[in-house]
């Protein structure tokens, strides 16, 4: 049997991954032989598939100002707390047999943040809990379109797992402000507290890519009219105003050099004196209305 040009098969070197295959071709980068199955496609010529890989770890990929890859920018987690919130309020609403009094659901009542309870009973999860409750439909519309509006941005410059540790932070950091300014038999509910946290996140943005702060500032006065006039958690919404705005500045004022690492550090930071001051503030409850209040 001859080969091409009239070379026999066995004159031509064997392919580097298929050592029973022979071929005449050969990889622009590396020049091992290389059968047509495992070439791929390059800029010049044609590179084997160990070749590409490598080139593809090697090349920096883009990112945006806060760090997260370019390459899949899709909002996933905005739409997946929006069903999340949807589920839980339809779950309360049949519990209480109706979608305006969906308060009197055991699951509402068990999740509310209710710093008496969470401080007396150790009920911690409330803090987290409490920002997936809705008070009515309307209260559960008017925050799920605010964070579609909101939210689908900050995830796509943000990338997944910031944004998560963001939202979330600022979540825990509005239940927090309830347990130190509220009222101990007061309750709270509902993701205002996190969609405060991502306005906060804008406007750190703003400032740190020296952008026109008035539409965020306009936006954060309206909310804070309605906050003040409708009588809203003004506890929680400037508990996760402010811890959103320092996870921001966490991500988009960490140094270029192992930015990733270091917007770990203080994110991870931010969670446990988040946590520390929750412990305190339970004890000094408990300790002022007693274990059985």
């Amino acid at each position: 049997m001859t080969a091409p040009y009239g070379q026999p098969t066995d004159a031509l070197p064997a392919c580097y991954r298929h050592p029973g295959r022979h071929t005449g071709l050969r990889c622009t980068r590396c020049d091992r032989p290389t059968c047509p199955e495992c070439l791929r496609d390059a800029a010049v010529g044609q590179q084997c598939v160990e070749c590409v890989n490598e080139g593809r770890r090697a090349t920096r990929q883009p990112v945006t100002w806060a760090g997260a890859r370019v390459a899949n920018r899709q909002p996933v987690l905005v739409y997946l707390l929006i069903a999340v919130n949807v589920v839980i309020y339809a779950i309360t609403a049949v519990e209480a047999g109706s979608f305006a009094g969906n308060t009197n659901s055991p699951l509402f009542y068990d999740w509310v943040m209710w710093p008496q309870q969470a401080a007396t009973q150790g009920e911690w999860w409330r803090v987290l809990t409490s920002g997936f409750l809705h008070i009515g439909f309307i209260h559960l519309a008017v925050n799920m379109f605010s964070l579609w509006m909101i939210g689908r941005d900050l995830e796509r410059v943000l990338g997944r797992i910031r944004f998560a540790a963001v939202y979330f932070l600022s979540l825990i950091g509005g239940s927090i402000g309830v347990m130190l300014f509220a009222a101990p038999n007061s309750g709270a509910a509902g993701a205002s507290t996190a969609l405060y946290g991502l306005l906060g996140c804008y406007l750190v943005a703003v400032v740190r890519l020296k952008m026109n702060p008035r539409p965020i500032l306009i936006t954060l006065a309206i909310n804070v009219f309605l906050t003040f006039s409708l009588g809203l958690s003004i506890q929680g919404h400037f508990g996760g105003l402010v811890v959103g705005a320092i996870a921001m500045a966490a991500i988009v004022y960490a140094p270029q050099a192992n930015r990733a690492r270091w917007q770990g550090i203080a994110l991870s930071a931010l969670f446990v004196v988040l946590v520390l001051i929750y412990a305190t503030r339970a004890a000094q409850l408990a300790s002022a209305l007693g274990p059985g209040s």
